[in-house]
C-alpha cells in the first residue's frame, strides 16, 4: 500500500480528531475472541485506572512507535509480554499526567520533552480489571531509551505504517486454561503484539485508514 510511507504526524491529529469514528468496531478487529471489551456488571466496586501512550518520533523508517517487553514478574498477569509503556494511576493523576510519568520513568524520558496530541478509546482488560486510557504522544527526534531495568525487559520499536501492513497481521487459536481462543496479533520484529496492546494500536490503525483512504472497520479480523 503506497500510502502506508506517507503518514505524517497531520495524519495522527486527523485521525484522532474523526467524528463519529466507531472505536468498539476498531478495537474488535484486533480483539481475542471471545473477549469482552466491556466490565461485568456483576462486579464489584470500580476497575482499578491506568494509562499507557502510543509514543511517536520520527526516524528513517517514518513515524515509529516504542514498545516494551515487562520484565517478568511472578505476580504480573501481563509479564514477559509486549506492551505500550505505561501503568497504574496514583491518585490525583489524570490520564495524560499517568501516561507522562509511567511512561517516562520506563524508558527513560524527561515529561517536558513529550508533546501529547491527543487519546484513543479507553479499554477494559478483565484479567487484571483495570480500565486503561491510550494517550498518544510525540518527539521531535528519535530518543536513546535507558529503559527501567525492574519493569522493562526490552525495547522495540515499530514503525507506523506497519500497522496498516496487512502481511503483518496473524491470527492463531491458542489454549489458556483450558479455554480456546481465536488471537489475532501483529508481527513487530518477530513478536507477538496481541491483547490490550493489540486492541489498542487496531482503534489507531482504523482512524489512520479512514483518513488515508476513506476506510472504516465493519468486522472482527476472520
Amino acid at each position: 500500500m503506497p500510502a502506508m510511507s506517507l503518514i505524517d504526524l497531520e495524519d495522527v491529529r486527523a485521525a484522532l480528531a474523526l467524528e463519529h469514528f466507531d472505536v468498539l468496531a476498531a478495537q474488535s478487529r484486533m480483539a481475542p475472541r471471545p473477549r469482552t471489551l466491556k466490565r461485568s456488571s456483576s462486579l464489584p466496586g470500580e476497575p482499578r485506572q491506568a494509562s499507557v501512550m502510543v509514543l511517536l518520533y520520527p526516524t528513517e523508517a517514518g513515524l515509529t512507535f516504542v514498545l516494551t517487553r515487562r520484565a517478568e514478574h511472578p505476580d504480573d498477569v501481563h509479564s514477559g509480554q509486549i506492551s505500550l509503556p505505561g501503568g497504574s494511576r496514583e491518585p490525583g493523576e489524570t490520564p495524560i499526567q499517568t501516561a507522562l510519568r509511567e511512561t517516562c520513568e520506563e524508558v527513560g524520558l524527561e515529561p517536558e520533552r513529550v508533546t501529547v496530541i491527543g487519546s484513543l478509546g479507553k479499554l477494559y482488560i478483565p484479567p487484571s480489571d483495570f480500565e486503561v486510557y491510550p494517550v498518544v504522544g510525540y518527539l521531535d527526534e528519535q530518543p536513546v531509551w535507558l529503559p527501567d531495568a525492574i519493569e522493562v525487559a526490552g525495547i522495540l520499536e515499530c514503525p507506523l505504517a506497519w500497522l496498516l501492513d496487512d502481511a503483518r497481521k496473524v491470527v492463531e487459536d491458542w489454549e489458556f486454561d483450558g479455554y480456546a481462543l481465536r488471537v489475532p496479533w501483529y508481527n513487530v520484529h518477530g513478536n507477538r503484539v496481541w491483547g490490550a496492546t493489540a486492541i489498542i494500536l487496531s482503534e489507531l490503525e482504523h482512524r489512520l485508514r479512514q483518513v488515508i483512504d476513506g476506510n472504516s472497520p465493519e468486522h472482527p479480523l476472520a
